[in-house]
Parts: C-alpha cells; sequence; structure tokens
C-alpha cells in the first residue's frame, strides 16, 4: 500500500497488517525526548531481542468472552481486538492475552481462550497484529487452571440467581466435571474444601498420573509453538494463583509421594520440565517470563501449620534456578492457592511490591540475573475514593509508579516491569495520564492528537 504523492512519510500504513492503519510518527508512550531526566519507568528496556517503549505492561486479565464450544471454541474474537488493542494504541509496552489453556480441561471456565489447536492460531494473530501495529509487544500467558476450572463467570457466580464468589458448572454448561485435575486427588482436594456441597464453588480433582503430566509438559510445548507462529513477542508461563502449577509446587496441594511431589525439587520438577520444553520451542531471542505466587500468604494458619507452605523463601530459592532455564523475567504475584490465605490478593495494597523489592535484592546479592516485574501496586481501597479526589489519586498512582522502577539518584528500584491489571480496565488511557502527572511528555496516538494533553 502506497501513500499518494505528497503524503508520503505523513500517513504511511503500519507494516505487516491486512488493512489500513497508520504507522504513528512515534510510539505512543514513549517520551518525545529521552534523557537524563526521564522517569525509568518511561525508559525503554530490551530484553533479549525485543524492546520495551516503557516500563507498563498490561498484566493478564480474565474476560470469559470465547466460544465454549463449536469451530471457534477458545479462539479470540473481535472483543479482544477492541480491548487490547486500545490498551496498546494508548501507550502500554506489552500487552498480555489472559490465561490461555494448552488443554482443554486447562480453562478456567469454558469461556476463557484457549491454544491446544492450530484452529485457534488466526483469532491469536488478528489480536497480536493489531497490538504491533500500534508499536506495543504483543505478549500470551499460558495456563492451565487445575483443580480450579470448570467453572462460570464471575458475573454469573455472582449474579442474584446464585450469590457465590465461584460456581462450578456441569457438562450441560459445557463443563468437564469428571476431568478436573490436580497434582493429587479426592473430595478433600477441593479448592474450597467443600467437596460436592451445594454451597461448594469448585470441583474435586483427580490426581493426574505420571503419563499425563508427560503428556502435558508436551502440550504446553506445542501451545508455545502455536504462540510463536501467531506472532507472541514474549511468553508468560502462569505458576500462580492455585492454578495447576501453583498446586504442584505447594505442599499444601501437592501430596505426591512420586518424582513429582514431597521435596522442594520433586515439587518444583513439573514447572522446570515446562520451562525446558518451552525454550526448546521458542526463538532464542524470544523473552520467557514467569508469573509465580511468592507467598501463599498461609504461614500462621492452621493448614499451612499442618502440611508447610510456599513462601517467599522458597520463591527466592526457585528464581536462582531461572536464568539457567532460561527464564528473563519473574513476574511477583501472591496467593490464591487456599481459601484460608490471611492476606487478599484484590487488597494487597504494596505488599507484593515489597516482596518483588525483596526478591530483586537477595538475587542482585547472589549474582543472580534475573528481571523482576511487580504487580498489585494498586488497590481497590484507594479506587473507592470520591470522584473528588480523582485529581489527587492520580497523583499518588503516578509516584508510586515511578518509584517502583526508578533507580536515580542511587535508588534500588522494587522492580524492573510494572504490570498494571485492573486499572486498565478503568483507564486504558492510564499510562498517558501518568506520564502526564510525571511531567513527561510522551508521544500520542495519531488520532487522539488533538485531545493530547497540556504539556506542562
Amino acid at each position: 500500500m502506497v501513500s499518494p504523492p505528497g503524503l508520503q512519510g505523513l500517513n504511511v500504513p503500519a507494516p505487516n497488517i491486512g488493512y489500513f492503519t497508520p504507522q504513528h510518527r512515534q510510539s505512543p508512550g514513549s517520551p518525545v525526548t529521552l534523557d537524563a531526566s526521564t522517569p525509568t519507568l518511561f525508559t525503554p528496556l530490551k530484553i533479549r531481542d525485543v524492546t520495551l517503549r516503557n516500563r507498563i505492561v498490561v498484566a493478564p486479565m480474565c474476560q470469559f468472552s470465547t466460544a465454549p464450544e463449536g469451530p471457534s471454541i477458545g479462539a479470540l474474537t473481535d472483543y479482544h481486538i477492541a480491548t487490547l488493542g486500545h490498551f496498546a494504541l494508548k501507550g502500554a509496552a506489552l500487552v498480555f492475552v489472559e490465561a490461555t489453556g494448552v488443554q482443554p480441561n486447562g480453562r478456567i471456565s469454558p469461556y476463557c481462550p484457549g491454544l491446544w489447536d492450530d484452529a485457534q492460531i488466526p483469532g491469536l494473530k488478528r489480536v497480536f497484529d493489531f497490538v504491533k501495529s500500534q508499536g506495543a509487544l504483543a505478549g500470551i500467558q499460558l495456563a492451565h487452571a487445575g483443580r480450579k476450572s470448570s467453572t462460570a463467570a464471575p458475573w454469573v457466580a455472582g449474579s442474584t440467581e446464585h450469590r457465590k464468589a465461584s460456581l462450578r458448572v456441569g457438562k450441560d454448561q459445557y463443563g468437564w466435571p469428571d476431568d478436573v485435575v490436580g497434582p493429587s486427588g479426592g473430595i478433600e482436594q477441593t479448592w474450597d474444601g467443600l467437596g460436592l456441597q451445594e454451597e461448594g464453588g469448585y470441583w474435586p480433582p483427580r490426581a493426574l498420573t505420571h503419563d499425563e503430566i508427560k503428556q502435558l509438559v508436551g502440550d504446553w510445548a506445542k501451545a508455545a509453538k502455536r504462540a510463536v507462529q501467531a506472532g507472541a513477542d514474549v511468553i508468560e508461563i502462569h505458576a500462580a494463583h492455585g492454578y495447576l502449577i501453583n498446586e504442584f509446587l505447594s505442599p499444601v496441594s501437592n501430596h505426591r509421594t512420586d518424582s513429582y511431589g514431597g521435596s522442594f525439587e520433586n515439587r518444583a520438577r513439573l514447572l522446570l520440565e515446562i520451562i525446558d520444553s518451552i525454550r526448546k520451542e521458542i526463538p532464542a531471542e524470544m523473552p520467557l517470563f514467569l508469573r509465580v505466587s511468592s507467598t501463599e500468604w498461609l504461614e500462621d494458619t492452621e493448614v499451612g501449620k499442618k502440611y508447610g507452605t510456599w513462601t517467599v523463601e522458597d520463591t527466592i530459592r526457585l528464581a536462582k534456578l531461572l536464568p539457567e532455564a532460561g527464564v528473563d523475567l519473574l513476574d511477583v504475584s501472591s496467593g490464591g492457592n487456599h481459601p484460608t490465605q490471611t492476606v487478599s490478593s484484590f487488597r494487597t495494597k504494596d505488599y507484593q511490591t515489597k516482596i518483588a523489592a525483596r526478591i530483586r535484592k537477595e538475587l542482585k546479592q547472589s549474582g543472580v540475573q534475573l528481571l523482576i516485574g511487580a504487580v498489585g501496586m494498586i488497590t481497590e481501597a484507594e479506587q473507592a475514593r470520591d470522584l473528588v479526589e480523582a485529581d489527587k489519586l492520580l497523583s499518588q498512582e503516578a509516584k508510586d509508579a515511578e518509584d517502583v522502577t526508578d533507580a536515580k539518584d542511587g535508588k534500588e528500584p522494587s522492580a524492573d516491569l510494572l504490570f498494571i491489571g485492573r486499572q486498565f480496565l478503568r483507564e486504558p488511557e492510564w499510562v498517558l495520564r501518568v506520564a502526564w502527572k510525571l511531567g513527561v511528555d510522551v508521544a500520542w496516538p495519531s488520532q487522539y492528537l488533538r485531545v493530547r494533553f497540556p504539556r506542562l
């Protein structure tokens, strides 16, 4: 596609996309002028052979918006282009597709995306193509929900009819109650401990066999290969929030007596095998991220005292193994593996960023080169403030975001990347607003220049 004479260089098409969308003259969210005064938050970061235009990442966020059956089961749609594409348009450096099942029973709900079949590649590619046309990097989080699978979308579970935090779904609602799996099985291993009681929200899992574990490792690799074919720039492994890999890591949920249970080394075996299988399938220049629950918040609980628990110290021990295994960044989250955890994952305040800072510091002192991502900076409590305080709140958000990654004036940053989730749903233009509050002149999308915030 060629621009008419006189317009060449002013309104050229974005490359590698099958329809016209203009290429921005400067990538949105990147500083107009990069110098020593630019906050680290708005400086580029190179990881292997890809470069992020700033340090702000759209975290994977479940949307429960794919078909539950038929030829388009698990495939991304125009809805995902509209949502994820908008974050890319407004300046986020890296946009992640939500937790994507590597097997059909690895989805959280029947309405979650999957990448277990080649037929799911085209939908993912369309999303990636648009995200990349806006100057962002495209990422995908590969996952298996384990014993927390075959549940309903949260707005269904929380509806007037049900009023539950989680609602298990059966075959009549496209679920798979007989194929919910975990490292250990039995009714006592149901996530909420309620088994098949009417008020329960989860199915009892069955224990994976050794052969099924080997198949699972291979399916992670195959899903990663499909992600590469779709055009992914970054892949993240989901090993947090009580999903399958987290279940294997934790002695609370892993009661196996074979080579995948018992010791730390055995409980970490599945994860390390998955990392190895993926690293062999993806290009050497492609970054590989890992999200973990750095702690289960169970140290002082009855279940933690009975079985032991996964702690920050365990995460640090694991982190030291990751660079050699081929992981480039550790995405530090927490909780989700047991309902009696003492801290809510949705009201973490700055707990997780403090944990990220501790991990980063200890790795650096040990000479381990591993990037750290922080998530959970912004809390629900803050967002509940009256709208009249919105400007004050944004100013604090901007300062907090800067502080997490700032390495200037001898300060040690808490993390190298900032993963933002729910706030992007509220404010897709969050990157541009934070830059404005910090006094950083960043590029805006070409189509939005007429409403650009005034330069400070």
